[in-house]
């Protein structure tokens, strides 16, 4: 099994040099609904407050924008009636405005939204990480093709990437009794049929995968308890490393997590 490493030390190289001393980028916070919307602005403050990001931009539905009074970083797209994303045009213009584009969840679990999360993946042009309750409304309405795009990058649960596989008929079975071997060949499999990204826990172990190529670290090297990886720190660390170091993701999710 050439393709999988247990890493089980931090690693000697430290990216830490190749976050530039100016701010640079622009980053898109995306997600939010009528009733739930604060985890997108604590996840946006922080990437803020924590590295040279020149412009970041929390994108909510505009049924939010009279509730909220610093309008400086906001951007508002159009929303349905239950107060969630629906124009995907809209949504694409936005993922490709920016150079990397995080989607936290917390979006209505309706066929509009769904559909429209869908479509504007399936074009997005710059990186776009995936996670929380994104990746089941994503799920639903994913195809083949959506997955052929390589700027996508899921942190997700073992139970939603069952779903994913489930919703393109992937011909090998994810399942959560499966051991720590039998879970990395199957992303291994999968990440060689489509070009995505995949970071997930199963055993206490954080997996990593990209174009074959399976790494797992021990949770508790990552000071991060199963609970605390969906509450947004981690996939806002993932965010910058991968931003400052867009070459190599394994390599920089990697240093993500151990820092």
């Amino acid at each position: 099994m050439d393709y999988f490493e247990k890493i089980e030390k931090k690693p000697t190289e430290d990216l830490s040099w190749n976050i530039p001393e100016k701010k640079m980028g622009t980053v898109n916070v995306f997600g939010g609904s009528a009733g739930n919307f604060k985890t997108e602005i604590k996840i946006a403050e922080y990437l803020s407050e924590k590295y040279p990001i020149e412009k970041l931009n929390l994108v909510l539905p505009d049924v939010l924008k009279s509730q909220l009074l610093n309008l400086d970083n906001f951007l508002f797209l159009n929303s349905t009636e239950s107060g969630s994303f629906k124009d995907a045009k809209e949504i694409t213009k936005v993922f490709n405005s920016a150079d990397f584009n995080l989607i936290l969840g917390d979006l209505s679990k309706n066929a509009i939204t769904s559909k429209a999360v869908a479509s504007a993946c399936d074009f997005a042009e710059k990186p776009l990480l995936i996670t929380r309750d994104a990746v089941d409304l994503l799920a639903e309405n994913i195809n083949e093709k959506v997955l052929m795009n390589q700027n996508l990058i899921f942190l997700a649960s073992m139970p939603q990437l069952i779903k994913l596989l489930r919703a393109v008929y992937y011909p090998k079975m994810l399942l959560l009794s499966q051991s720590l071997i039998q879970v990395a060949e199957v992303l291994h499999k999968f990440t060689l049929s489509y070009p995505i990204s995949v970071i997930t826990l199963h055993n206490e172990q954080i997996l990593i995968a990209k174009n074959g190529e399976v790494k797992a670290i021990p949770l508790s090297f990552s000071g991060f308890s199963p609970m605390m990886i969906w509450q947004g720190e981690l996939v806002a660390k993932i965010l910058a490393m991968n931003l400052y170091n867009p070459d190599n993701f394994i390599r920089a999710t990697t240093f993500a997590i151990f820092s």
